[in-house]
C-alpha cells in the first residue's frame, strides 16, 4: 500500500516538474526576443512618424545648445561699451557715440544708435526720443527671443506628431483584424507597437523641451530687466544732456 502510494507521488511530482519546464521554455524565449530588440529595432518600429520626431528631436538638442551659449548677459550688455557710451553721452559727444555703438552692435547699442537717428531728426524733442527708444528695444529683443520660443513650437508640436502616429498604428490594427481575423497576432502587436512608440516618443521630446524653454524663458526674462535698466539710464542721460543745452541748441553730430 504504502509503496503504491510512494509511486502515485513520484508520478505527480514528475508531471509537474514537466508541466514547469514546458511554461518556462517559451517565456525564456520570449525574452530572449525581448532583449535582443535594439534601440533601431523599435525606431523602425515606430513607422513613418519617426521621422519628424526624430527631426525635432534633433531640433531640441540644437536650440538648446544655442540657448546656452546665446542666452547670457554678456551677450546682451558689455559694460566696457557701455561705460563707453555713458562717457560720450555726458560729454554731448553724439558722434562718437554713434561710432562706438556702429562698432559694438548689440541689443543695447543698436537701441541707442536708432534713437540717436530719431533724436538728430526730430531736433531732441522728448517724446520722439522716448519712442525711439520703445520701438528699438522691442525690435531688437523680440528678435533675440525667436530661438527661446522655437523649443516651446516644437513642446508643442511632438506630441501630435507622436498621437498621429499612434492614430495610423490603430488604423492598421484594425485593418490587420478586418483582413487577417485574430489568426495573426503578431500583425496586430506589431500595429499596437508603432501605435506606442510614437506616443512615447513624442512625449520624451516634448517633456525636455518645455522643461528647457520655460529655464531659458525665466533666464531671458532676467537679462530683459537688466538690459531695460541699462538703456533707461542711457536715456536719462540724453534728456539729462539735451535739457543742459537748451532749447534751439542741437547736439554735436
Amino acid at each position: 500500500m504504502k509503496s503504491g502510494l510512494h509511486l502515485l507521488c513520484r508520478c505527480v511530482l514528475l508531471c509537474f516538474a514537466c508541466s514547469t519546464l514546458g511554461a518556462a521554455e517559451p517565456v525564456a524565449v520570449l525574452e530572449s526576443a525581448t532583449d535582443s530588440r535594439t534601440l533601431l529595432d523599435l525606431l523602425k518600429a515606430g513607422g513613418w512618424a519617426m521621422v519628424p520626431l526624430a527631426l525635432l528631436s534633433m531640433g531640441t538638442v540644437g536650440f538648446t545648445i544655442y540657448n546656452f551659449v546665446y542666452v547670457r548677459q554678456r551677450n546682451f550688455i558689455d559694460e566696457g561699451v557701455v561705460v563707453q557710451l555713458d562717457q560720450a553721452i555726458e560729454q554731448a559727444d553724439m558722434a562718437r557715440a554713434n561710432e562706438i555703438c556702429a562698432q559694438s552692435p548689440g541689443v543695447v547699442t543698436n537701441t541707442l544708435k536708432h534713437s540717436l537717428t530719431q533724436m538728430e531728426q526730430a531736433r531732441f524733442a522728448p517724446e520722439a526720443l522716448e519712442k525711439a527708444f520703445e520701438t528699438a528695444s522691442s525690435r531688437e529683443l523680440a528678435s533675440a527671443y525667436v530661438v527661446v520660443n522655437y523649443l516651446s513650437i516644437i513642446s508643442a508640436i511632438a506630441p501630435m506628431v507622436g498621437l498621429l502616429g499612434t492614430v495610423s498604428g490603430m488604423v492598421k490594427a484594425f485593418n490587420s483584424i478586418a483582413a487577417e481575423g485574430m489568426g495573426k497576432p503578431e500583425l496586430l502587436a506589431d500595429n499596437i507597437s508603432e501605435a506606442l512608440i510614437t506616443t512615447a516618443s513624442g512625449m520624451a521630446i516634448a517633456i525636455p523641451a518645455m522643461f528647457f524653454f520655460f529655464f531659458f524663458r525665466n533666464r531671458y526674462g532676467k537679462i530683459v530687466s537688466e538690459v531695460n535698466l541699462v538703456l533707461g539710464q542711457l536715456y536719462g542721460q540724453l534728456l539729462h544732456v539735451g535739457n543742459r543745452q537748451g532749447e534751439g541748441h542741437e547736439l554735436e553730430a
